[in-house]
């Protein structure tokens, strides 16, 4: 057994009535993420930080925005995707850590429900995924509610084939 960290960073700006998805789910809000995909930051990371880990490049390599192929897809679907590629490589996952980093809206309500919604795509214990929250207190593009960002770091396990 070998155990490896992965790290995932993303960034997607917000603009007023796009739709808000983040962790899987989509949140009430007046502006939302805009991207290639559905720009969901948090899967994002986590997608990057699980391909790290598994020597895999990352999510731009994978799924690349230059393909009509992901224009628009849900980012639980790549999640899955990823997950696939880990089993293929033998490796399984032991935890998620998070942070989403977010001016406005708060989303601590939503966390038990993302946390639910990960666990159960990636195949892992709601207790192994842990997402926190927090703002740039008004500082900079997060701070003027411009944009959303999130890191993820991972631990997974290379199993003998």
């Amino acid at each position: 057994m070998k155990l490896r960290i992965g790290f995932g960073y993303d960034v997607h700006p917000l603009k007023e009535a796009s739709a808000f998805f983040l962790g899987g789910i989509k949140i009430s809000h007046h502006k939302g993420s805009v991207g290639h995909s559905d720009a969901d930051v948090l899967i994002h990371a986590i997608c990057d930080a699980l391909l790290g880990a598994a020597n895999l490049r990352d999510i731009g390599f994978q799924f690349p925005d230059s393909s009509v192929e992901y224009k628009g897809i849900d980012s639980k679907i790549l999640l899955k995707k990823v997950v696939n590629l880990l089993t293929k490589k033998s490796c399984t996952i032991n935890n998620i850590d998070c942070t989403v980093c977010l001016q406005s809206p708060k989303i601590a309500a939503y966390i038990p429900k993302m946390k639910s919604m990960l666990s159960e795509i990636m195949k892992i214990e709601e207790d192994d995924v842990s997402i926190k929250a927090t703002t740039t207190e008004k500082l900079g593009f997060i701070g003027r509610e411009e944009g959303v960002s999130a890191y993820a770091i991972a631990l997974i396990q290379k199993n003998p084939c």
